[in-house]
Parts: C-alpha cells; structure tokens; sequence
C-alpha cells in the first residue's frame, strides 16, 4: 500500500468513522492532579495533540476506581468530580476533528498502597498477606468498568479503551500464572477471560448504540500465553464485541520463539484471524511514514503512534506533508520535549524509559 492510504477513512461498528488510519496510543503522563482530576497539563497535551491529525485520540491509562491507582498524578474517572476536566478534553479533541476514547484502568495487585491503592490480586500467593479477591469483589470492578464507560460517555467521549495489557487487572486474571482461582473467574481458558467478556459486554448494554468501545491487549510476559489469547480473541472478534483492537506490541515486527507459531509475526497471529466488522491495529516502535504503511501491509487496518507521538504532537501531518518522513533519533534532549510543549511533570516521567531522554541532559 501508498502512504495515501494511511489518509483513508476507515468506518467502525459503531459511531462515526475514524477520518485516517492514525490512532493516539494511550500514553501514560503522571501529570494530573493527585485526586485524579485532569490538570492543565493534561489540557494542554490534549489541545497540542487534536490539532495533530489524528482521526482518534486516547487518554492515559485512566482508574475506575480509587483503590486501583498504580501511579503517581494517575487521571481518574472513578467519580463525578473528574467529569468537568474529561468533558473539557472530549470537547478539544471533538474541535480538532478526531475521535476520543477514554482508556479504562485498574491496576490489580499492583495497586499502590502508597498513594492509596487497594492491591486486588486474582490469587491469594501473589502478594504476601494479601487475600484473593472473593467473587463479589471480582464482580464490584467489573461494575466500575462499566459505571466508568457510562461516566466518560457523559463527559462527551465518543467511547472508552478497555485496558486488558502488560499485566493490569484484566490481563492479570487472563494468566494461568498470576490466576488460580477456583470460581467462575478462574481455571479455563473461558473463565480466566470472562472478567473481560462481562466488562466489554457490560459496557456495551450500560451505553449508547453509538458508543465504541476499544480493546487493549499485550502477548508478551505475565505467564500470559499465546495460544489461549489468540483463542479469547478469536471470539470476540467473532461476536463483533469491539470497535477495534489494540495490539500493545513492544516491536511491531517481532517474532514469535517457539510454539506453534515460531517464527511468524506475533503481529500476523492476530492479523490472520477472521474479523468481521472489528478493526485490529497494532502498536509498537513505529517511528517513521514508510513503517506505518508498511503495517498496513502486514494486515493492519490502521496503526496506534505512541514514542512517535510524544516526540511530536502531530505525526499524522507530517507523514501527509513527507512521505519518507522519520522520527527523530532517540534519545533526545529533555530541552527538545520541553521546546516542543511537554510539562515538566511528563519529561520526568520519561526519564523513566531507557534511551528516551538523554541521561544528564537538564
């Protein structure tokens, strides 16, 4: 495929159509206030990023619930008061003519006590002293996923991202590793996914006919394996529950070890199953025009820009103006992102990631 065909629409289940093949991966920032409300910052990401030429637009990893918080300034949309901010975010992205999903996130066992997390681990020997969550507590968080899709709904999102990756709550009770419950969310490969099924159908029935709803999955650690994710995927692909899937890969091009599908794209696993109406895109080092089409190729239907993303607020029209157009070489300075708009509060948080931010660079 062209370039110009990453500047196709491409139409969704539900709701209007993405206007390109770019989508905003949801990127985590810590730059909101410490009671999950949005921040200036964040207003300003946001308003940076919808005049960018994406066709949708995710939020950071956003908590359902107060208890299932993992980072410090995580957004929130665990309760009313975090509506006023969303609703100012859906409105800028809505202006820039995108697309706005609001990514839905509990972090599971790795809530973090420290800034008032409730650790929730699906089994009882992943923390020490910790107890399994009952089947009630189970079905508590799934009803938070769906009161929060309900929330960013009201706040004028045109629909949410379900987090079910690297390890968080739902990608957690997926792992024969991290779940050996007893009950009906654990032991078969059905019921180690049934706690995303009823969240995503749960979303489905509590919001609008319009409403989209995005899944985010990881194939990569956790004890998670390819094979039963290939097969949870497989069905809800079938039963069209989805708008679109988002394959949180580390490297798009990387390649399966060993199993059944040693040596194929871990991407083309999923590119190769049937999916009806539901669109599959994939994340994960793509930095410059040509990789972006390239996926296309490989089966994509559109592409999630993330490190690419932060380096410029508006990827998408520098592809449409350059189509052999590269990224930037990491790592940068912290002075080139803090040219470029990011907040202080998102720079120290990439300086986190290995060979994002030149070491000592002030």
């Amino acid at each position: 495929m062209s370039i110009s065909d990453l500047f196709k629409p491409l139409t969704l289940l539900h709701g209007p159509a993405m206007r390109n093949r770019f989508m905003l991966a949801p990127l985590t920032n810590q730059q909101s206030e410490r009671d999950g409300t949005a921040s200036e910052f964040d207003q300003a990401w946001i308003g940076q990023l919808s005049q960018g030429g994406y066709a949708l637009i995710q939020t950071c990893a956003t908590t359902v619930e107060a208890g299932g918080i993992a980072l410090d300034r995580q957004m929130g949309i665990h309760c009313e008061g975090h509506l006023p901010g969303l609703s100012r975010m859906a409105a800028a992205i809505r202006q820039g003519g995108g697309l706005s999903a609001v990514q839905l996130h509990h972090a599971g066992h790795r809530a973090n006590p420290l800034l008032g997390g409730v650790p929730a681990p699906a089994s009882g020997d992943t923390l020490p002293g910790v107890h399994a969550l009952s089947t009630q507590q189970v079905e508590r968080i799934r009803d938070s996923f769906i009161a929060a899709a309900r929330r960013a709904e009201l706040a004028g999102f045109d629909g949410v991202a379900v987090h079910g990756a690297f390890g968080w709550i739902l990608s957690e009770f997926m792992s024969p590793h991290l779940n050996d419950r007893t009950d009906k969310y654990g032991g078969s490969v059905a019921n180690r996914a049934r706690l995303t099924l009823e969240v995503i159908e749960g979303i489905r029935r509590a919001c609008g006919p319009d409403f989209q709803i995005g899944w985010r999955l990881s194939i990569e650690r956790y004890g998670l394996r390819l094979e039963e994710l290939r097969e949870v995927t497989a069905e809800i692909l079938d039963r069209e529950l989805i708008d679109y899937l988002d394959l949180a890969l580390w490297d798009s091009a990387q390649r399966v070890r060993e199993g059944p599908f040693q040596g194929k794209t871990m991407l083309s696993v999923f590119t190769d199953l049937p999916r009806k109406g539901v669109r599959v895109g994939a994340a994960g080092k793509i930095m410059s025009a040509q990789r972006a089409s390239q996926l296309l190729d490989e089966g994509c239907d559109f592409v999630l820009i993330g490190r690419a993303g932060i380096l410029v607020r508006d990827f998408p029209l520098r592809v449409q103006a350059d189509p052999m157009y590269d990224s930037p070489k990491l790592p940068v300075p912290a002075q080139y992102l803090r040219a470029g708009g990011l907040s202080e509060r998102f720079i120290n948080h990439m300086r986190g990631w290995p060979y994002f931010v030149e070491p000592g660079s002030a």
